[in-house]
């Protein structure tokens, strides 16, 4: 960040805050910017004033990694909100948001935020007499306001917020105990310790405030409380600063009650520099990100504690690779040595290291005689920390089992830095301070680099190859070192031949080994299956034989014929070490090397229709929340004894849906191939329920393609009118009308010969719809009032609204507008009494679009707003875009050019998101709008 000037208290405009609710201070009124969604984006410019914040970014952190489809337009919707809201704040227009490459600047001056502002301060305080310190640090303090960040949902998170408080908290307390107010900040820092009873220099200060209002035994107990407390929860001692000032009151040291800092006398130091990394390995590529925060978190450490990296990742993938080259590059940066220690956590051979050992061989590596080795593993620790206490060695712990065998190892002063890698997840360590890293595999060019290494640079006509073999290695380094080594060491074996040889999944992981060497892929998931119990093997296996990308708890619960509970701890425990990955709560994935694996330890039956069943029922209970089901297929009711997701809401079943949805897909290819026809057809007709409230063309006319198939196959007739009802509700969601006479018209066949008097209205008003698309509006109102008549005879009320709908869209053709208005508001009450979301946003739209024609312009925009309300907030990207196209006729018939241009570009993004031929007409309409305006 930029240098901040102090600026004047009394300075007029307004000053933005973060330090509490995210807000504007305008004079002495509050102004707060809309709802959490906009407050969080302009928390994350704020956060970054006068950077570049990129949309992607803005992505992740407010919808944390999941963004839905619109995400960019709602950003984009944020950010013109925003410019309005600041020209209302800043009047001078000084502060405004630009647009730049890949995202937005927040152009500001930086004294106007209140983050800066305290930076400023506490930079402003240092090297300055404890009276001007404690004033400008309380300066600092006073711009909290509250909790961080708070009224925005919890979307923005930024921990060095609450880091920056108590470093000025610590500071501002340094200078009122130099100037002797001890008595006045003993209640402050007796409720700060009970909130953070380890940070060490809170306690260090109560105990010296303690003792200087003539509590001695106070000040004691707070010591002794703290290292009992420190050694049973961390299973470490006190600092040594904190260790010296105890000893000083133990000998009521005089010096202690003067007004100015106690010296901290350091240990005495060892003789020798140990250097004992090993060499990095060759052929090691790519990792750049990983590098550079290896070498962050060396650069910020916070003075109070030793740096700590944990590199956490499946076998394979580098872990140690990584953290020798950095250490190779960084050793200069740790004059006094470098110790390393293999600590056995998943060798077979071998028993994990034990603390003590380890300890031992630091303790001879830093120059202690053997002799004066303690025998205690606690006394070895304190001896091994007291040595480190001023140095600056780098400690490299390698292969860990679990926290506990870290733990003794860490130092506990500043000036050295740990390294430490895992096959499972150490979180026991964050508590320490440790900042974890899960090492992923290698990017394409990163991965094909690996071979290069190995095999040399690929022939012009092999490029293609040498992609491919590094996507069959999964990306993996050791898969990839191995293939790398095998084209060199078999010069008889062709590229072309190994990518064959691995292409084929039945010997991929037996390709994928060290001939005469225990050293390969599966060798490595070997090690690490070993130690698994039989639940959490048998659950390994199930998935294996899941078809989709992704799993949960739920789906293999239902394999496996287990509780959710159960299913989760054990997937869990796999995520720990790497076998799986959790990529949100109770969303799990695996790499495809793994997976192989999996699938050859095998699961002794067939569990297809198990995932089919689990997905019957799931798609069926989330479509319900999106609208009425027009059929009679029941799964979420009938089949009670499946598992499933607790979904409660609209925003439950989308948010299941758009997760899920490839897991579908692949449910239904997978069932397709195996000839289980009914599931088939049946999980078809209930995806393709939400694919018309979230359209996408490709996946959907797929679905529905091998939908019909199975239907077909099945001799299901029912089944068959149902998907060819769905694929007409396909075409003519993107304009291809004329295309649904075909189905149609075999639709209304077999629901007669059925005497479905339901299936027969949903099939009469298809072929009128076809009708419509062929411009025979005659034709099309007489199909859909004989439709509207069959769907009143079955009570089918979402029918009933879907005609009203479609009837008045005839007589706005006919060029009849006013007629039209009437059947389209019953429509638009009919489909709020069904509660169908969905449809009510299009209808409002068509209402608002009739109005517009005979401008009633206030009613056209109220309906037009509402209908892109309830668009935005559900997903309907559709309803959305033909929504803001009205909106922006409106605007522009107003001679409001400015927000008709918005709107349409809004527009014209979602239209070419979900692939409408509409794209062209809003573009073309773009370019009609006046540009001198």
């Amino acid at each position: 960040m930029a240098h901040v000037a102090l600026a004047d208290p009394e300075q007029s405009g307004p000053r933005f805050c973060v330090l509490g609710p995210v807000c504007a201070l305008v004079g002495a009124n509050t102004v707060v910017p809309g709802g959490p969604g906009l407050r969080g984006m302009l928390a994350l410019l704020l956060l970054e004033p006068n950077q570049v914040v990129s949309v992607e970014h803005v992505m992740d952190v407010l919808w944390d990694h999941e963004p839905p489809a619109t995400a960019r337009t709602i950003v984009q919707g944020y950010v013109s909100r925003l410019r309005r809201w600041l020209s209302t704040v800043d009047s001078s227009r000084a502060t405004r948001i630009q647009t730049a490459g890949p995202g937005y600047r927040l152009v500001v001056d930086e004294a106007r935020i209140d983050v800066a502002l305290a930076r400023a301060l506490l930079a402003e305080s240092r090297d300055r007499p404890a009276a001007a310190r404690a004033e400008l640090l309380g300066r600092a303090q006073a711009l909290w306001r509250g909790p961080e960040l708070s009224g925005i949902g919890g979307r923005v998170r930024a921990p060095e917020l609450a880091e920056l408080r108590l470093t000025v908290l610590e500071a501002r307390i340094d200078a009122d105990l130099e100037l002797g107010r001890h008595d006045e900040v003993i209640g402050e820092l007796a409720a700060l310790v009970d909130t953070h009873p380890f940070r060490e220099h809170l306690v260090g200060q109560l105990v010296l405030a303690l003792y200087r209002s003539g509590r001695r035994a106070a000040a004691l107990e707070i010591y002794q409380r703290f290292a009992h407390r420190a050694a049973g929860e961390l299973g470490l001692d006190p600092g040594p600063g904190l260790r010296e000032l105890h000893s000083r009151i133990l000998r009521d040291d005089s010096t202690l009650l003067e007004s100015r800092p106690a010296p901290v006398i350091a240990p005495r130091v060892g003789v020798l520099t140990p250097a004992q990394l090993p060499a990095a390995p060759p052929g090691f590529a790519g990792r750049a990100e990983e590098l550079k925060w290896l070498d962050q978190i060396r650069d910020n450490a916070d003075g109070t504690a030793p740096a700590i990296g944990v590199l956490v990742g499946p076998a394979g993938v580098g872990k140690s690779a990584l953290t020798l080259v950095w250490g190779a590059r960084a050793a200069a940066d740790f004059p006094d040595g470098r110790l390393y220690a293999g600590l056995r956590g998943f060798d077979p051979r071998h028993d994990p290291a034990k603390p003590a050992e380890v300890l031992a061989r630091f303790l001879l590596a830093l120059g202690v005689a053997a002799e004066h080795i303690p025998d205690d593993q606690a006394e070895r620790a304190a001896f091994y920390r007291s040595l480190l206490a001023a140095r600056r060695v780098l400690v490299v712990l390698d292969d860990a089992r679990d926290s506990d065998q870290v733990r003794p190892l860490l130092p506990s002063s500043p000036g050295s830095m740990v390294v430490v890698t895992s096959r499972r997840r150490l979180d026991g360590l964050v508590t320490h301070g440790a900042a974890p890293r899960v090492l992923g595999t290698l990017p394409p060019d990163e991965a094909e680099a690996v071979i290069t290494h190995a095999a040399g640079p690929p022939a012009p006509d092999e490029l293609g190859l040498r992609a491919r073999l590094a996507r069959l290695c999964d990306h993996l380094p050791l898969a990839l070192r191995i293939a790398g080594a095998r084209l060199v060491v078999s010069p008889q074996w062709s590229l072309r031949e190994l990518v064959a040889e691995l292409a084929d999944e039945r010997t991929r992981l037996g390709a994928l080994r060290v001939q005469d060497v225990d050293t390969g892929v599966r060798a490595a998931l070997d090690l690490t299956v070993r130690g698994l119990d039989r639940g959490h093997t048998d659950v390994l296996r199930l998935v294996g034989a899941v078809p989709g990308p992704t799993f949960g708890p739920h789906l293999l619960a239902t394999m496996g014929d287990l509780p959710v509970a159960a299913a989760r701890e054990r997937l869990r425990g796999l995520a720990a070490l790497f076998l799986v990955t959790e990529t949100d709560p109770d969303v799990f994935g695996a790499h495809d090397l793994v997976r192989l694996y999996a699938r050859e330890l095998g699961t002794g039956t067939d569990p297809l229709p198990a995932v089919l069943r689990h997905y019957l029922v799931a798609a069926d209970q989330s479509r319900r929340h999106l609208r009425d089901a027009a059929d009679d297929l029941d799964h979420a009711t009938t089949d009670v004894d499946v598992p499933r997701p607790e979904l409660d809401s609209r925003e439950d079943a989308l948010a299941w849906f758009e997760r899920e949805w490839p897991n579908v897909v692949a449910a239904v290819e997978a069932g397709a191939k195996a000839g289980l026809h009914t599931q088939v057809w049946q999980l078809a007709r209930m995806a393709s329920e939400y694919r018309r409230v979230r359209s996408r063309r490709d996946d959907w006319e797929h679905v529905l393609r091998l939908g019909l198939a199975a239907a077909q196959a099945a001799a299901d007739r029912r089944g068959e009118v149902l998907m060819r009802l769905s694929r007409c509700v396909l075409l003519t969601r993107f304009d291809r009308e004329h295309e649904t006479v075909a189905d149609a018209e075999r639709a209304v066949a077999i629901a007669t010969e059925l005497r479905d008097t339901k299936l027969m209205a949903m099939g009469f008003n298809t072929v009128a719809s076809a009708l419509y698309g062929q411009k025979r509006y005659v034709e099309a109102l007489a199909g859909y009032r004989k439709a509207l008549d069959l769907s009143n005879r079955a009570g089918y009320r979402l029918g009933e609204a879907n005609l009203l709908n479609n009837i008045a869209q005839v007589h706005r053709n006919l060029g009849a507008p006013a007629e039209a208005v009437g059947p389209q508001a019953r429509a638009v009450a009919l489909y709020r009494q069904v509660g169908d979301l969905g449809f009510v946003g299009i209808a409002l739209a068509n209402l608002a679009e009739l109005e517009h024609e005979l401008t009633i312009f206030e009613a056209a925009e109220t309906h037009a707003r509402e209908a892109v309300d309830l668009a935005e907030a559900n997903g309907l990207d559709l309803t959305e875009a033909f929504a803001r196209e009205v909106l922006a006729r409106v605007h522009r018939d107003r001679g409001d050019i400015a927000e008709a241009r918005v709107e349409l570009t809004l527009a014209l993004e979602l239209y070419r998101l979900v692939q409408s031929p509409a794209a062209d007409a809003v573009q073309a309409g773009l370019a009609a709008l006046p540009t001198d305006v």
